[in-house]
Parts: structure tokens; sequence; C-alpha cells
């Protein structure tokens, strides 16, 4: 399931505040977006027909709850990242984080610890 930036900020909304409805969403999205509650309702329409999102009726409104797991989506989006821009190699990705100075030294030391526990 590919989910367009524009849905991810709405599966962000209700990951963290699942149950809600469209007018929710909207204001938990007005101080960064300037969307009107139609294109709410359009994005929102748009994961219930790709299946990450549940409607529940509440009255003349609906209610909204992921199916699909935060977690779960970003190993899958994170793996279709590196598949696609690195040939499925997750090496030349740390590299390129390291190189355009994007790993902190708190990165640098869980990724250490993180190869600690693999190599285990």
């Amino acid at each position: 399931m590919q989910i367009t930036p524009a849905e991810l900020e709405i599966m962000n909304v209700l990951w963290d505040d699942p149950g809600i409805g469209a007018s929710e969403i909207a204001e938990a999205l007005k101080g960064d977006k300037s969307w009107n509650i139609r294109t709410i309702k359009t994005l929102v329409g748009r994961l219930v027909e790709k299946g990450a999102l549940d409607t529940e009726p509440d009255g003349r409104r609906y209610l909204y709850r992921p199916i699909i797991k935060r977690g779960d989506y970003q190993k899958k989006a994170a793996k279709q990242f590196v598949d696609r821009m690195f040939g499925g190699r997750a090496a030349p990705l740390v590299a390129h984080l390291a190189d355009a100075r994007g790993l902190s030294a708190d990165d640098i030391a869980e990724l250490e610890k993180l190869l600690g526990e693999l190599k285990k």
C-alpha cells in the first residue's frame, strides 16, 4: 500500500488519536496545514479505499481508526526506500547520512548499540 505524504499527515493524526472524525483531524492539522474539511474528507476517503483506515458511524458522521500500525508502515516504507535508493543495502544509506552530517552523536551511539546487538 502506497500512502502519499498528504495521506501520511492524516495517518499520523489518527495514529496519535484514533477514533476521531474529519473535523477533529482538521483541528489537529490547522497549525500545519491550511486544508479545508473537504480536502480532509477526500484524503480520508482515499485511505479508507486503500484499506488503511476503518470507519465507524457516529450519528451523522464517521469516526476513523487506523487498520495498519505505525511501526508496520514505517518498516515497509523504510524498506521500499532503501530498496529503491540504495539497492536494498543499509550501509550506503548510513554512509550517505554520515557524509551529509545527518548523524548526531546520539544517532551514532544508537547505531553502535544496534550493531552490537545484531552481532550477538
